[in-house]
């Protein structure tokens, strides 16, 4: 098979936006180092199927699996891309979780355990891929934040993962200015409340998903492949010189 036009590494790629950006990226000229956590044999299961569907549309797929959190697991996919696919172009911090527990719930540990998996691994990664980002010809970087860090309203904090994801933001930003004359672009994406794949209920719990949909000015959730299509925006050759952005992709959920 011929080499790749550009080699991609997602985080989170097992459901939801890593798995919907997959999809949408997958093709010929693509080669795909798709990462999960993996902690249960569902959850590599779901990993496996993603990567069975983009090879079946074309891609060179290889997966990693480890939980972010710890040191070193985010270089170890780097380095996996680089053995696989000998280079990488283009990395999508999509990994994360809700940490909803309020003050005077919420420990130190579990602050730092979001900390870890977030802004921390993503600082690991992108240490890891400076070499390849530097000198590729299409070199994107995109980490996915949250609206939970721009809107603070009774009933929908979530204080670990807003600070976990405005750190990851500040990076991504630091990122951008570091690597701009290079010409790699570093770009932040933040969704609303995305609709979740089958059988996953997410942060909240079923009941409440319909209430938290009306809260948006456009009155539903967002899909995970509106996210993703965003995403593979800010990827493309066409979105060259967009870099430092934060593109909120909500449906106006943070417009007040």
């Amino acid at each position: 098979m011929s080499a790749a036009k550009r080699v991609v590494l997602i985080t989170g790629a097992g459901s939801g936006i890593g798995a919907a950006l997959a999809r949408r990226l997958a093709s010929s000229d693509v080669a795909l180092l798709l990462h999960g956590r993996g902690k249960d044999e569902t959850g590599r299961a779901r990993l496996e199927a993603v990567a069975t569907s983009c090879q079946e549309q074309g891609a060179r797929v290889d997966i990693a699996f480890g939980d972010l959190v710890e040191a070193g697991v985010g270089a170890n996919a780097v380095e996996k891309a680089l053995a696989s696919f000998d280079g990488l172009d283009q990395i999508v911090h999509n990994a994360g979780f809700a940490e909803r527990r309020a003050f005077g719930e919420l420990t130190r540990a579990d602050l730092s355990t979001s900390l870890e998996a977030m802004p921390g691994a993503f600082l690991e990664i992108a240490n890891a891929s400076l070499p390849s980002l530097s000198t590729s010809a299409r070199g994107r970087v995109v980490v996915v934040s949250s609206f939970v860090a721009h809107r603070f309203r009774e009933g929908e904090l979530f204080p670990a993962s807003a600070a976990a994801k405005a750190a990851l933001e500040a990076l991504a930003k630091s990122l951008a200015v570091e690597l701009a004359p290079t010409r790699t672009t570093v770009n932040i994406v933040v969704p609303g409340f995305t609709r979740k794949d089958e059988g996953k209920l997410g942060a909240l719990p079923r009941s409440a998903w319909e209430e938290v949909a009306k809260r948006n000015p456009q009155r539903r959730l967002a899909l995970p492949d509106e996210i993703a299509a965003t995403i593979a925006f800010l990827l493309s050759d066409e979105a060259a010189h967009i870099t430092g952005a934060t593109l909120r992709v909500d449906g106006g959920l943070t417009l007040g």
